[in-house]
């Protein structure tokens, strides 16, 4: 792959897509006086970028749907940039550097950007096509889910992760009378980020607010009724539920199509280089859509690093490009606070350090190898995560403060500055201070 030169001043670049990745490059973009001042952007939706993220509180009725909206069409009048909402990209035609919408309408481009995220990966079984058959990934699945919340019945939805989680608390949340399932394959909810014991918790905090967890359950068929309509799901083991709705949040698939065929080299996504160049110099992409060596993407911490390494190469400003990095998962479900990087399952060569607080609900364990931090699950107070991530990048040595280390930096501290000080006493007498002032509620254990 080539890397792509900048956009001139004067050049038209179009951006496919109206997301929470295409808005973050536009805001960039707007801020550099190189910027190519010919912008035009094509979104599928009806309605300007909004925050995803937020469909969640949405539907459970924490807050109204302006809330959500990025900024208003006006604001892309004032800069200068051309927006169009509600068509769809049809056709890319490399040769001639041309887009056909839905609509017919035809845009012309010198550099090209697909930004067009992706779509809910719905599983390959019989019945999934039946009416009554949702995603939960924009306003308008938003907006059927509340519906459904509204009606009643029995709603079942697919995937034990944060989304999955989330669509069955705003659907219990805003219903009336309604009955919620939630359907892990996995043995535990959140099974990539949470390690079993944080799961467990999650699972009692969730079945005590009144959803109907059920995990390791593969999913055989959907069966309708006489209108077409879902009705009952099949489990592999023959298990049976009632289903009035099913919803679907078991991961993503990437929207590669457009750029698959337009003849752009893909494999689950469109394939680019570390200037998020794809195989066509005059065309990027971004986001959801696109693969970097072996991976795909559906957190914005990665997503957003990609927006400043493009926004830099298309305004012609010097960047090492995108690399991927570490990161931390932050979420909260629920109201319930979690934490978690680094592997969720220990090996035989890992040092594991747990705390568990019964009463307060808070629970942590920390995976060392040879005294550096490796990774960590917080479950309620996540307030030291931060600080035990930081300490992994650096590769900080902390096998000296092992005792203090589940009660977080301050009772580290407190050792570093006894130990600088070369008084092994004072060492010793904070120490047993932090032990017994968390004594009563913790259980410690290395493995």
């Amino acid at each position: 792959m080539e890397t792509t030169s900048r956009c001139s001043p004067h050049d038209h670049l179009v951006i496919i897509g109206n997301g929470m990745a295409s808005h973050r490059l536009i805001e960039a973009l707007v801020k550099q006086p190189t910027r190519p001042q010919r912008i035009t952007v094509v979104g599928a939706e009806p309605t300007p970028a909004y925050n995803r993220i937020l469909l969640s509180p949405l539907l459970a009725g924490e807050m109204q749907q302006d809330a959500l909206t990025l900024r208003d069409t006006a604001w892309y009048a004032d800069q200068g940039i051309s927006l169009i909402l509600g068509e769809k990209v049809e056709t890319l035609d490399r040769a001639r550097q041309t887009l056909t919408t839905d609509s017919g309408q035809s845009l012309d481009y010198d550099h090209l950007v697909i930004a067009t995220g992706s779509r809910p990966a719905l599983p390959d079984i019989p019945g999934i096509e039946l009416e009554g058959v949702h995603g939960f990934r924009d306003l308008q699945d938003a907006e059927a889910l509340e519906a459904i919340a509204h009606s009643g019945g029995d709603a079942v939805v697919i995937g034990g992760g944060l989304l999955g989680l989330e669509a069955a608390e705003g659907l219990r949340k805003r219903g009336n009378g309604i009955k919620v399932s939630v359907l892990q394959r996995s043995e535990r909810l959140m099974n990539r980020q949470l390690d079993a014991t944080a799961a467990h918790l999650l699972k009692d905090t969730l079945t005590q607010r009144g959803l109907n967890i059920i995990t390791a359950a593969q999913l055989a068929r959907l069966e309708g009724d006489d209108q077409g309509r879902v009705a009952t799901l099949h489990l592999a083991d023959g298990r049976q539920l009632n289903a009035s709705s099913v919803i679907v949040a078991a991961g993503i698939t990437p929207n590669a199509e457009l750029g698959r065929q337009a003849g752009l080299t893909t494999e689950r996504a469109i394939v680019v280089n570390e200037f998020l160049t794809t195989s066509d110099p005059a065309i990027s992409a971004l986001g959801e859509c696109c693969q970097f060596d072996d991976t795909t993407y559906g957190l914005v911490e990665p997503i957003w690093r990609q927006v400043e390494v493009l926004a830099a190469t298309l305004c012609g400003t010097a960047t090492q490009g995108y690399a991927d990095a570490p990161s931390a998962t932050k979420l909260k479900i629920s109201g319930v606070a979690l934490y978690a990087f680094g592997p969720t399952e220990a090996s035989v060569e890992h040092d594991v350090l747990n705390y568990h607080d019964i009463e307060r609900g808070d629970y942590r364990r920390l995976l060392l190898r040879n005294g550096q931090i490796e990774g960590a699950v917080l479950y309620g107070d996540t307030s030291q995560g931060p600080w035990y991530f930081e300490q992994a990048l650096a590769g900080s040595d902390l096998d000296a403060y092992r005792q203090a280390l589940l009660f977080g930096a301050a009772d580290v501290d407190v050792l570093r500055e006894a130990a600088s000080q070369h008084t092994p006493d004072s060492s010793e007498h904070s120490s047993k201070c932090s032990s017994s002032k968390h004594s009563s509620h913790t259980t410690s254990e290395a493995a």
